[in-house]
């Protein structure tokens, strides 16, 4: 989980819920508990999950990367640097904020797969989640701008 090992007591239940209750992860959402929604992605191996529709168990030994293990810390486990994606979202905010777990986590897949987006190949990794505010063109201006960041750090 985020880089380090973490015990697991509740393996049988939905990975969001011992993200959330276990670690103290709650920068993974809870939206619709359907996997319709988007607002619990997580990163398994890289590759975006709904973390309400799968168990702790059933992702075993892979990485997981929550919205929490994307920042680069010091030793001290303060935050030293956002990651682009991070950064690009803060400067570009949208209004409730409840969708960012899944169009963040979204486009740090897309962009480690295509670290050069088009408008298109933006709104494909965004299409799977749903924002309740309507604010897809700034989701969109807001992942560009992570492209930028990324490619210029």
């Amino acid at each position: 989980m985020n880089g380090r090992s973490h015990p697991i007591e509740h393996a049988d239940e939905p990975l969001l819920w011992v993200l959330r209750d276990e670690l103290g992860l709650t920068g993974t959402h809870y939206g619709c508990g359907i996997g319709a929604c988007g607002c619990c992605t997580v990163l398994v191996a890289g590759e975006p999950v709904r973390s309400c529709q799968v168990t702790a168990a059933s992702v075993g030994e892979r990485p997981v990367t929550t919205m929490e293990g994307l920042a680069e810390r010091g030793p001290d486990g303060q935050v030293t640097a956002l990651h682009p994606v991070q950064q690009a979202f803060l400067e570009t905010p949208l209004q409730c904020g409840w969708c960012l777990p899944g169009h963040i986590l979204c486009a740090v897949a897309l962009l480690n797969r295509n670290p050069a987006p088009d408008e298109a190949a933006i709104a494909e990794a965004a299409q799977p989640n749903l924002c309740r505010c309507g604010g897809y063109n700034t989701i969109k201006a807001a992942v560009a701008r992570a492209a930028e960041l990324a490619r210029s750090s």
